[in-house]
């Protein structure tokens, strides 16, 4: 068993020992999970929480490294409960002291009711037991704790208070005095404490200090507060005046006889229920001590079947319920109350409305549940505050799009189904038509990609699997397409209120104010979620978009900065279809891509550009999406777009995607200005180049310059001075050092002529490498060190790290080679390529690398290295070997001299395993501290 303990310092407990956590920021990082409830945390909130406002230079690689010695504490058997989601990760399976905490204290609270409150004592003394500090200590103070930390705060209050009564009830009046007093004295503001004190008080004999004490939190309320008592304290002290009997009673007064009527029963579906054991575990954990508790979430999303799985799991004892409320077919607030009584079983109230209905079910103990609330959360939230004022043992858990916004509300969000789960149940549904069937493995990822289309709804997952009656796996994925999924009629005896699934969405849809359905109609070109800024460019402002993700139409990821939203996927097919005007909500959204690109395209070459290249990165499908309707709409705006990304296609590792765009624009738009296509061209050149196809790319390049034979604008001239550079790289590939040499020069002194001198490190570079390659060592490996501190000094990065790797490269030189020097200067080059997310050029320096420790004595290592690198390489569309061909000779030539076939082919197959981190690690695996990364 995997048990965490977090009410103090974070303990983390496997089978019969303790887990060594190793120092205070793996505890961190362990805690912040904990606290999360088995959902994901993504990268940025787990690095703000272990490292606060300091990160280091690469977080992302830190947690990998803490996450890696956590699995390895864990052990084989309960190292896969912690998982990577996203980017993040996440804690399942582990049994934390907090939930003890509050199933006990749930415990304790029903013995109370069932008055056996010295069972209730011993109960929740065990529950005290469990704190031994603050909750969540290790994060004190970090808001990633804040609310379930002040949650479990307010609860341990609250044990403390409820011990306190059951102790009272149980007739240990004096003891319990003993205790209330400091107590009291500890929240003086907390009116329970206050109620217990003065109720022990009087059960003592000892009245007049029961109304001294009256007099005395009568007075500080009002002076510090400047309030009366409550209702609770304000009826004790009328009882206590006219001296009432009932006060020396240890138990509670008997309950008032109540109607005869028929125990309401919630029947449960008779399909299986599938997935859900998070929100399953904490309605256990919260649902008994939560007066008022509302499952949000979208519409199909499965809030009535959770809600009545777990209902027809609880058993109250001596209470009623729970009493199941079907809102979806009250149309009329008017209505409200009748319905509730109707399900409670009180067929004619004292008085009419909510303080009849509130009058009758007074005294009764029960789990009330009310469904479909949606379209009625005003006339909700109002009836709700009467019961719960009134009825003290009344629980209410809620079903809504939306929250009912009352004091004291707990909110339990009710997301789609997690792929794991979705496909479970669709094999599930699919096996009651299909008797005997099981997925073979292309079914499997047809039931993968219908799961993903659906966006893990239930209902429409239920739909889908009825359809495979009649029809195969592939046909459901193709019905989907582009349209609202066709997918029948929800069965008989469904718990869904609507007759379809287009039904259930217009349900949701129309219920929206007319500005917010307006805006959520535009909102469907955007692909892969989109931020705030990006909604306000097609008319959204916060409010509005606040009300959309209020309502669940719009999902919200907070664990991003900034925050990202996003349409469910039967959403935007809704919403595609509906849209009054869906080429102006197209052109919208394509606009605002535009802007974007020109906006991000001048960060890509300055001190911003790892800024750039991340937030680029997010927003893939919106750019391809963008970029694709410019294709047909305004082919020239496209062919600007996608050149004005040239830096960003290859250093993204977006070479064959950025490929394609570059060629379809160049085709369609033949008339666009000289400047806009040699732009292109450039981008086309580079592409090939470092994907291998070096004739292609010279034929790219020498295109591009043709075009800007006499450049009359500074774009142009800028160009000039970029393509110089890239030809310099290209001859030096090809083994023409002399012209590399000469065409960087050009480059500089293009530059220079301008007054782009942000460029000029960049023919220094390639200046260099021309050197080297030629046999001017020393010569060349001080031009590339000049051409990393120039560059640094301007704060071009990108420049310093490619400086860096063709240093390294140099020190590599069959001549004199220096292999630590060269590890030294691809340490650097690593650092800065990692912070700009230069995944092809972190390749290169990894399978420049597999040669310097080659030649440091470690040629096994290099082997499995060169083979992760070129797995790597391939996915993308990128061929480090084709760009770098003299290493690649050099380090065939040591692998074939230092390992014989056996050894090789056993390296090579660790490396298929390795992932990025893996790389990095393999690089440095056994090297001394002096040849560290810096």
């Amino acid at each position: 068993m995997l048990t965490c303990r977090v009410l103090g310092p974070t303990e983390l407990g496997a089978g019969r020992g303790p887990v060594e956590l190793g120092g205070p920021l793996p505890r961190r990082l362990v805690t912040a999970l904990v606290a999360a409830a088995g959902r994901p945390v993504g990268g940025d909130a787990l690095a703000q929480a272990v490292w606060g406002d300091e990160p280091p230079a690469s977080p992302e690689v830190s947690l990998q490294a803490y996450v890696s010695r956590l699995r390895r504490a864990l052990g084989p058997g309960h190292r896969d409960a912690l998982e990577r989601v996203g980017d993040g990760y996440r804690l399942t399976g582990a049994q934390t002291d907090a939930a003890a905490f509050e199933a006990e204290v749930a415990r304790g609270r029903e013995l109370l009711d069932a008055e056996r409150p010295a069972e209730a004592v011993r109960v929740f003394d065990a529950a005290l037991r469990l704190w031994r500090g603050e909750a969540f200590a290790d994060l004190a103070g970090t808001a990633v704790v804040e609310a379930p930390r002040a949650r479990l705060e307010e609860l341990r209050q609250v044990a403390v208070e409820e011990r306190l009564a059951a102790r009272l009830a149980a007739g240990d009046a004096p003891g319990a005095v003993a205790e209330l007093a400091p107590a009291v004295r500890a929240e003086p503001y907390r009116e329970r404490r206050w109620e217990l004190l003065i109720l022990g008080l009087y059960r003592s004999a000892r009245q007049a200090e029961a109304l001294s004490a009256l007099r005395q939190v009568r007075a500080l309320l009002a002076d510090d507060l400047g309030v009366d008592p409550g209702p609770a304290l304000q009826s004790l002290e009328r009882r206590l005046l006219a001296q009432d009997p009932g006060l020396l009673l240890p138990s509670r007064p008997p309950a008032r006889p109540r109607p005869a009527a028929p125990r309401p029963v919630v029947t449960r579906p008779l399909s299986t229920f599938v997935g859900r054991a998070a929100e399953i575990a904490t309605l256990a954990a919260t649902g008994p001590s939560a007066r008022l508790l509302t499952l949000v979430g979208p519409g199909g999303a499965g809030k009535t079947r959770l809600a009545v799985e777990y209902a027809a799991t609880r058993h109250d004892g001596a209470g009623d319920g729970p009493w199941l409320v079907r809102l979806a077919d009250v149309t009329e607030p008017a209505l409200l109350t009748s319905a509730v009584a109707a399900a409670a079983g009180v067929h004619q109230p004292a008085e009419p409305g909510p303080d009849g209905l509130a009058l009758a079910l007074a005294d009764r103990a029960a789990l009330l549940i009310l469904d479909n609330c949606e379209h009625l959360v005003a006339a909700v939230a109002d009836l709700v505050v009467a019961l719960l004022a009134r009825c003290p043992r009344l629980r209410i858990l809620a079903t809504s799009r939306e929250p009912l916004g009352v004091d004291g509300e707990r909110l339990l969000p009710v997301a789609p189904l997690p792929p794991e789960d979705a496909v479970a149940l669709l094999v599930d549904r699919i096996g009651t038509v299909r008797p005997g069937w099981r997925p073979d493995p292309g079914e499997q990822a047809q039931l993968e990609r219908l799961a993903g289309a659906l966006d893990g709804i239930p209902l429409a997952l239920e739909l889908a699997a009825a359809r495979a009656r009649v029809l195969g796996l592939g046909e459901l994925v193709t019905l989907l397409g582009e349209r609202f999924p066709a997918l029948g009629r929800v069965p008989r005896g469904a718990l869904a209120p609507h007759a379809t699934l287009e039904a259930a969405v217009a349900w949701s849809v129309d219920l929206l104010p007319a500005a917010d359905r307006a805006l959520l109609l535009r909102l469907w070109p955007f692909e892969g979620g989109f931020t705030m800024e990006a909604a306000v460019s097609v008319g959204s402002d916060l409010e509005a978009l606040s009300s959309l993700v209020t309502r669940s139409v719009v999902a919200a990821d907070t664990t991003v900065a900034p925050t990202r939203y996003r349409l469910l996927g039967i959403i935007r097919a809704y919403c595609r279809e509906h849209d009054p005007d869906p080429a102006a909500s197209r052109a919208a959204h394509a606009a605002w891509v535009r802007a974007l690109i020109e906006r991000s395209a001048p960060e890509l070459r300055g001190e911003r550009s790892a800024h750039a290249i991340r937030l680029l990165n997010r927003e893939v499908p919106n750019l391809r999406a963008g970029l694709t309707h410019d294709l047909g709409a305004d082919p020239a705006a496209a062919l600007r777009s996608a050149g004005l990304l040239e830096w960003f296609w290859f250093r993204g590792g977006h070479v064959s995607e950025g490929l394609r765009m570059l060629t379809a624009a160049l085709t369609a738009a033949p008339d666009a200005p000289a400047v806009d296509r040699a732009l292109a061209l450039a981008g086309c050149g580079i592409l090939r180049f470092i994907g291998g196809d070096i004739d292609g790319a010279a034929e790219c390049l020498w295109q591009a310059k043709a075009l800007l034979a006499e450049p009359d604008s500074q774009d142009g001239r800028r160009l000039v001075s970029q393509l110089l550079y890239y030809e310099a790289l290209l001859w030096a590939a090809t083994g023409d050092y002399a012209t590399g040499a000469a065409r960087a020069r050009e480059s500089m002194a293009v530059s220079e002529r301008i007054g782009e001198r942000w460029a000029t490190p960049a023919g220094e570079m390639a200046l260099g490498g021309a050197l080297a390659g030629s046999g001017e060592l020393a010569e060349g490996r001080r031009v590339l060190e000049a051409a990393a501190a120039h560059a640094g000094e301007l704060r071009q990065n990108w420049i310093a790290a490619m400086s860096e790797l063709l240093l390294a490269r140099a020190w590599l030189a069959p001549a004199d080679p220096d292999p630590a020097a060269a590890l030294r200067a691809l340490g650097a080059a690593l650092e800065r390529f990692r912070e700009e997310d230069d995944v092809g050029n972190v390749l290169s320096c990894l399978h420049t690398g597999a040669y310097a420790v080659t030649l440091s004595g470690r040629p096994a290592q290099g082997a499995t290295l060169l083979a992760a690198v070129r797995r790597h390489g391939s996915r993308r569309g990128l061929r480090p070997d084709a760009t770098d061909p003299a290493t690649t000779t050099s380090l065939a030539a040591a692998l074939d001299e230092a390992l014989d076939p056996v050894t090789r082919a056993a390296a090579e197959a660790d490396g298929a395993a390795l992932d990025e981190a893996a790389m990095i690690a393999t690089l440095w695996a056994g090297q001394e501290q002096s040849h560290a990364r810096r």
